[in-house]
């Protein structure tokens, strides 16, 4: 029997429908996951306030060499993002969005180019799958509305291993119609020039660590698969030279006019914080495990999901594909290389985010995907578990104080969410192979991300009592005419005295019983006379400690 024209109409309807459904999906996700309120709240950490101090004082004083904080050269880090943060200041003015915007295009790069890669690799649906899956990640979502160093690296190094993918011969022929035109015909010019740049700018972000976390990879890889020959094709001369072009005239320039940059950078900042406890940031070996878990949520059953059965996969076959071992140890060894470094931080690995995000979402496509109960099952459980967490946390916060009953309320709502996400997808499953509405009824379980995103503004302040940043208080002193340069600061977190700083524009000292001077002082602390000599005296004034969460008190001598 043949197709009646009226179904045969319906179907490419139908595909159309659902393509144009698939690329507003897609283009809201990636918009909303990097670029949605990146200036929600002020800088807080350590780091924040400090990297956009130093590219404030580049895009002021036109010094695009040296680092400078407070005044003088800071070679803690490379100058990617001071660059790109200063030109954005430059652009759109001083402002956090023009901070953050920097890791914001790093993730939106490095996002496109993998999903170019799952496309060339894996077909359409993988790509698509990617380009929701992977934005709306804790770990993608966090890093890229941070004024920091870690995303702009993580974006330049995945796009790095993405064109040595291709130089690797890992990315199949070309079809023109019915010839085969073999990627291995002739050298991979292209790839290997923008292999080069990219990983030269990846040491531009963040130092040497490109390099290992990129050989390491390469290497073992080539281990496996014993194709050193491909492997050593990274080490092309139009590869060499494109990486020294980009990589090499700052650090030649930045120790020309500083003699002891690269005593400081490289050996302080890099071996020592690699291979002592000197920097304080101590972890169990076992620490990046749970990183890995909370930074792939909501999907980390997915993640699980995935392990087990690629294992299984692994097992019964007794044999694994060199892409597939491609993206293992990208991922692997990032994750080992800092589990065994004396010094942990979060967004130490998260270059090792998006192949591990690539090869979760590849296992949608795989023998065991996502039409088998298994998956199902773990989605269920996941959505299960999280509604569970919501009810216990909204439960213990009806039953405490008021700042804690709105903090508690905010976290059923996030969690809430997350839940709806993973249920959603339980649910609806995955047509193989298909782009219709129904495949495009399962890709809306991102749409409870979305909207935990949309509603961030409203949300992160429950969380918080007072502004964490320094951005409030620093308005508060302002407003009440309070001058900047007498003010001091105590007991106060080092992330929000630096954003203080940032704010206020100059380096706010801390207050020194030994050495006092007359003043303002700013405590979190509500009794003063313990932080002042007994000759001395302070006052409280009028501040608004609901917002800033700190204390303003006058401090004088009494023989004054």
């Amino acid at each position: 029997m043949s197709e009646s024209p009226t179904a045969s109409l319906e179907k490419p309807r139908s595909s159309v429908a659902a393509r144009i459904g698939w690329s507003i999906l897609i283009i809201a996700t990636l918009y909303v996951c990097y670029f949605s309120h990146l200036g929600a709240i002020g800088f807080v950490g350590p780091d924040e306030p400090r990297y956009a101090w130093i590219a404030r004082a580049m895009a002021e004083t036109g010094d695009w060499v040296t680092p400078r904080l407070y005044g003088k050269p800071w070679f803690e880090k490379p100058p990617l993002y001071y660059w790109g943060a200063a030109a954005s200041f430059k652009v759109f003015g001083v402002s956090e969005a023009a901070a953050r915007l920097p890791s914001a295009l790093s993730a939106l790069l490095a996002t496109l180019a993998l999903a170019w890669l799952a496309w060339r690799m894996y077909g359409e649906e993988t790509a698509r799958w990617l380009l929701l899956l992977l934005p709306t990640t804790v770990g993608m979502i966090g890093f890229s509305h941070a004024a920091a160093t870690d995303m702009p690296f993580s974006g330049m190094l995945t796009i790095a291993m993405v064109c040595a993918a291709v130089a690797l011969r890992l990315v199949p022929a070309r079809e023109r119609g019915a010839s085969v035109v073999p990627t291995g015909s002739s050298t991979p010019w292209a790839a290997l020039i923008l292999f080069g740049f990219f990983l030269g700018l990846a040491v531009l972000a963040k130092g040497p660590a490109g390099i290992i976390l990129c050989g390491g990879a390469v290497f073992f890889w080539a281990i496996f698969t014993k194709r050193w020959h491909d492997a050593f094709r990274l080490l092309h001369p139009a590869a060499i030279v494109a990486f020294c072009v980009t990589a090499l005239p700052w650090y030649i320039l930045c120790a020309r006019r500083n003699p002891d940059f690269l005593r400081v950078f490289i050996i302080e900042h890099n071996f020592k914080r690699y291979l002592t406890p000197e920097f304080q940031h101590i972890q169990p070996f076992w620490f990046y495990i749970p990183v890995v878990l909370v930074a792939i949520l909501p999907w980390s059953a997915m993640l699980v999901w995935a392990c087990v059965v690629g294992t299984l996969k692994v097992l019964r076959h007794r044999r694994i594909s060199a892409s597939a071992l491609y993206f293992l140890f990208w991922s692997l060894f990032c994750i080992v290389f800092f589990s065994a470094s004396h010094s942990k931080l979060p967004g130490y690995i998260l270059a090792a985010i998006p192949p591990i995000g690539l090869s979760m979402v590849r296992s949608l496509n795989g023998e065991v995907s996502a039409e088998e109960p298994g998956f199902r099952i773990a989605h269920f459980g996941a959505a299960v578990l999280f509604l569970g967490l919501a009810g216990a946390v909204g439960f213990l916060g009806w039953a405490s104080p008021q700042p804690s009953h709105v903090a508690a309320r905010a976290a059923c709502v996030v969690v809430g969410l997350i839940a709806s996400a993973n249920l959603m997808i339980a649910i609806f499953g995955r047509a193989r192979h298909a782009i219709g509405l129904a495949n495009l009824a399962a890709g809306c379980c991102i749409l409870p991300i979305l909207l935990a995103l949309l509603l961030s503004n409203r949300l992160l302040p429950a969380f918080f009592f007072g502004d964490p940043s320094g951005k409030t208080l620093a308005h508060e002193l302002g407003a009440r005419g309070v001058p900047s340069d007498r003010i001091y600061v105590a007991s106060m977190r080092r992330g929000k005295e630096f954003s203080l700083s940032f704010y206020l524009q100059r380096e706010i000292p801390s207050w020194d019983p030994n050495n006092p001077l007359e003043g303002y002082l700013i405590t979190s602390s509500s009794n003063c006379t313990r932080l002042i000599p007994k000759t001395w005296q302070c006052e409280e004034l009028p501040f608004d400690l609901q917002s800033t969460g700190e204390f303003l008190y006058r401090v004088s001598s009494r023989s004054q």
